[in-house]
């Protein structure tokens, strides 16, 4: 009775994989919202400790590391650049190793393992190189935790379902975008550094409970297939039926944009001549897609701007409204409100109207917005009102530019894996695509401050916005002419892949 008992336990706690033996709540532990929960807290946790951390970042390097006043601006870019090096240099690693190990379990916790270190080290940290060390932390931590979730999600809902899924886990995240800066301003100036770090290790206790009680639905069939007297058990190949036929409903729904079977086969179709290393990453072919790369590349933009916001809203309020850091995060407000509000609507656009209108009608719209945000000058309540106007317009963008490239991605990845499931093998290679699109758009938000500082120093802050807008004018060309396929008017009336 006692060796049952242990067994028992140690399964629950995901211990060991006695497979014959069933952990306490695996019926919810594996539900499919219980796994998308688990995946936003765990982004949302991300995001709510990178921005907990943004208007307090100029108080921490004058007060704690005494930063002269100067310098502050590219300090705060360099340390939110350091924050996104690591997770580019980090994703790729996060990627190969989710698509070695048998669960996305593991590398999920070694992600939040590294995000408490880094929070500790942010709490205690009263030099320059400490606090970069810590920010590098964070940044490995968002490498493993954007994806192992993002292809955590995929295998839940699976790609008919990822737009909306998508929409609404960044809804929900948009909250700590949305609250993060604000909080983090109230508690420093209420109670200084231990009611903001506190608030911080409360979330990490959340979701390190959560993501070790999370249970991957492929483990969840391994122990319904070892259950055999279960009335419940769900055959594997009624299982892998039930795969194949979302696949079918899938590549149906892509088939106006896609072309016919034979035109899939033959565009998608992988040489078998492939070297040593395309074979240990598999996705690499995939990269000669151009419709891939503009994914990216869409993906690169949004996080340039995103890098942009972050390390200009701080400091222009400090310069053009003499703003504390509590004021600053509450300019943080109007930019997320509308992407939480919208953000679910957006993702509900791509999976029914498609990737193209969305990606295009949102690059296009930032354009005059951002030129617009030359138009606050230093000044009183009328410029402060002007300047948050023009930041929830800028917030409208940025909820419509979050779910076609990530929807988009996955698409055109799920065609290869379908006309080449040998190459890719039995998980697909969607870890690898995940843990490249989260390297480039880490890479869009190391890109983004530097590139913000460096602009707003030398040319001003109005025309940094207008480089900016001509950035998302070419993005939306970009998006016209690849994402979703070529439009019929390039190619004699019908869309090419």
């Amino acid at each position: 009775m006692a060796p049952s008992i242990v067994r028992k336990v140690l399964n629950t706690l995901q211990i060991t994989a006695d497979y014959s033996v069933k952990p306490a709540g695996l019926q919810w532990r594996s539900n499919t919202l219980f796994i998308v929960a688990t995946v936003a807290v765990g982004l949302f946790t991300d995001l709510f400790l990178y921005g907990l951390i943004v208007p307090i970042l100029p108080s921490m390097l004058q007060d704690k590391v005494g930063v002269p006043k100067d310098q502050i601006q590219s300090n705060v870019s360099g340390l939110l650049a350091a924050y996104a090096g690591a997770s580019v240099v980090f994703s790729p690693v996060a990627g190969i190793m989710a698509d070695r190990m048998s669960t996305r379990q593991a590398p999920f916790l070694i992600g939040l393992l590294a995000l408490f270190g880094a929070t500790i080290m942010l709490y205690l940290g009263t030099t320059l190189p400490v606090l970069a060390i810590a920010r590098v932390l964070q940044g490995i931590s968002a490498a493993f935790v954007w994806t192992i979730g993002l292809a955590l999600c995929l295998e839940t809902v699976g790609p008919e379902n990822l737009g909306k899924t998508i929409g609404s886990i960044f809804s929900f995240i948009s909250v700590g975008n949305l609250c993060a800066p604000l909080v983090g301003g109230l508690l420093y100036d209420k109670t200084g550094y231990p009611g903001v770090f506190g608030i911080g290790f409360a979330i990490l206790a959340v979701d390190f409970l959560m993501r070790l009680l999370v249970i991957e639905k492929k483990v969840a069939r391994r122990y319904e297939a070892e259950d055999s007297d279960s009335a419940n058990t769900t055959p594997s190949h009624q299982q892998d039926g039930n795969a194949d036929e979302a696949q079918q409903e899938e590549a149906d729904e892509y088939q106006p944009l896609l072309g016919s079977k034979e035109e899939d086969h033959a565009a998608f179709k992988i040489s078998d001549n492939q070297p040593k290393l395309a074979r240990m990453i598999p996705i690499l072919p995939c990269l000669a897609d151009p419709r891939l790369l503009t994914a990216f590349l869409v993906a690169f933009i949004q996080a340039l701007l995103l890098g942009n916001f972050d390390a200009t809203i701080p400091t222009v309020a400090g310069d053009y409204f003499n703003f504390d850091s509590l004021h600053s995060g509450v300019l943080f407000l109007p930019l997320g409100v509308f992407d939480f509000i919208l953000g679910p609507i957006f993702g509900w656009c791509v999976d029914r109207f498609g990737t193209k209108p969305i990606a295009v009608i949102s690059y296009t719209y930032l354009v005059p917005v951002l030129v617009l945000l030359r138009l606050p000058q230093p000044g009183g309540k009328s410029q402060i009102l002007l300047y948050g106007a023009m930041l929830a317009l800028s917030g409208i963008g940025l909820a419509g530019i979050g779910a076609p490239s990530i929807v988009e991605a996955g698409a055109i990845v799920q065609k290869y894996y379908e006309v080449n499931p040998e190459f890719f093998g039995e998980e697909g290679p969607y870890a690898q695509l995940y843990g490249l699109n989260s390297m480039v758009f880490s890479a869009g938000l190391t890109l983004g401050p530097e590139l913000a500082g460096e602009l707003k120093e030398r040319i001003g802050y109005g025309n940094m916005n207008l480089v900016l807008a001509a950035i998302c004018l070419l993005t939306a060309v970009l998006c016209f002419v690849y994402i979703g396929g070529k439009p019929r008017m390039l190619t004699g009336g019908r869309y090419k892949s």
